[in-house]
């Protein structure tokens, strides 16, 4: 099922205002309220440092959900706004603001239309947001080189692409190609009246290169991080069974070329 930008976008919010607090419920625990955890392997950017140093930095979360990743950067001393299409993401947002005392300048927004100024950013980052849950991310990464400064860092985590070809399930069971890799066809849930709510789309690593660099993105480094030894979390496809066998999340690393 093809969608058009729109029909993602509305799928996007439609679905992520009804899974907020659920999701929290689920996966609170794991992420924290104030840490900077890049996947479900817990490639955590307290030890990680993917984004260098960012005290005095101005950065610009993308999808930032709970704006759990926006709070540690805060602790650290980076000037950080961060945005999300779904309300309901960034009431709970300001929830955890309270709890913590930590509080994160956030705004509704959509990654292919983005409310900020030219040349505003140091670095932009994202961990598994936005970017999976756009149609056209070309014009998602132009608008994140619109923002970001000359040189600029651009870090963001999605599924690994590779993941796509297997089923949704940790177990050795899922240890079995079901899906083409080159199948770009979104993965699309409707409701009752066939309209959808929820959409991700599938990019092969060639993909990725390829919409980065046409964006005007130098790409530094793909981190595949390796499921750690006595790690026990289960979530969707990602296990201890299988995580040590097929890589489960690409970390992307880019910069805006100086010309761009």
């Amino acid at each position: 099922m093809e969608l058009t930008e729109v029909e993602t976008s509305r799928a996007s919010r439609t679905y992520w205002d009804s899974a907020a607090d659920e999701y929290l419920e689920e996966h609170g625990d794991f992420l924290g309220d104030d840490r900077f955890i890049w996947s479900p392997e817990g490639v955590d950017e307290e030890s990680a440092r993917l984004l260098g140093p960012v005290k005095g930095r101005r950065i610009l979360e993308v999808g930032c959900g709970a704006a759990q990743c926006s709070r540690w950067l805060v602790g650290q001393g980076a000037d950080v706004v961060a945005f999300d299409i779904s309300l309901e993401q960034l009431r709970v947002a300001k929830d955890l603001d309270a709890q913590t005392g930590t509080s994160v300048r956030t705004v509704a927004a959509d990654a292919v239309a983005l409310p900020y100024a030219d040349s505003t950013f140091d670095i932009a980052c994202s961990a598994f947001g936005a970017l999976p849950f756009v149609a056209d991310v070309g014009t998602a990464f132009r608008e994140l080189a619109r923002v970001l400064r000359p040189g600029g860092l651009l870090v963001f985590s999605v599924t690994h692409p590779f993941r796509w070809t297997m089923p949704d399930d940790p177990s050795p069971a899922g240890l079995r190609i079901t899906h083409s890799y080159f199948d770009r066809t979104p993965y699309v849930e409707v409701d009752d009246s066939g309209t959808p709510v929820y959409a991700e789309h599938h990019r092969t690593t060639g993909d990725w290169i390829r919409e980065l660099t046409g964006a005007g993105f130098v790409v530094d480094d793909l981190l595949e991080p390796e499921w750690p030894a006595g790690h026990e979390l289960i979530w969707g496809g990602w296990g201890p069974e299988r995580g040590p066998l097929v890589p489960g999340t690409a970390i992307w690393t880019a910069h805006k070329a100086l010309g761009a």
